[in-house]
């Protein structure tokens, strides 16, 4: 077998193991401080705050209801969800509402920032860290500029 033969195959194998994740468009927001996206084909739409109606002996990341348009729709708060510190909500603090296991989900954040197409090299898995408990909402970490996107696994971080 000529030398050229053997090199050829060994090229295309380390080839193949090189990872590459696809490029993700992604909704930008902010929970205390932090940035997180969110896959942009999951989000139904992004409201302003409403009054939310409380839900009586429900967990406290759960908000309560809102009316959007004649449908209820739950609130979850993902900083409690989250173990995040919680702020006061401001003009900038929106609900998104997004589709999940159970329908339509409202999720209320501090900021919507933008919506990004996330270039699959930017996107790396979650490191490895302490227990798996800190990273269950974690699908993976993007690298934008100056910042870290973490990109929530969100059937996760809304599963009761």
């Amino acid at each position: 077998m000529s030398q050229d033969a053997i090199a050829g195959p060994e090229i295309e194998a380390s080839e193949a193991r090189v990872p590459h994740a696809e490029d993700r468009q992604t909704v930008v927001f902010r929970l205390s401080g932090e940035s997180y996206g969110i896959d942009i084909f999951r989000v139904n739409e992004i409201i302003r705050m409403r009054d939310i109606t409380p839900i009586p002996r429900t967990e406290a990341h759960i908000r309560g209801l809102v009316n959007l348009r004649g449908k209820t729709i739950p609130v979850v708060d993902l900083r409690i969800r989250m173990g995040l510190e919680v702020q006061a909500e401001t003009e900038s603090s929106r609900i998104i509402v997004v589709d999940s296991e159970e329908g339509q989900v409202g999720i209320m954040v501090d900021a919507v920032n933008e919506v990004v197409t996330l270039d699959g090299e930017q996107i790396e898995p979650t490191p490895a860290l302490a227990n798996d408990d800190q990273t269950e909402y974690v699908e993976a970490v993007a690298k934008r500029e100056a910042e870290l996107v973490t990109l929530l696994n969100l059937d996760s971080a809304l599963a009761a």
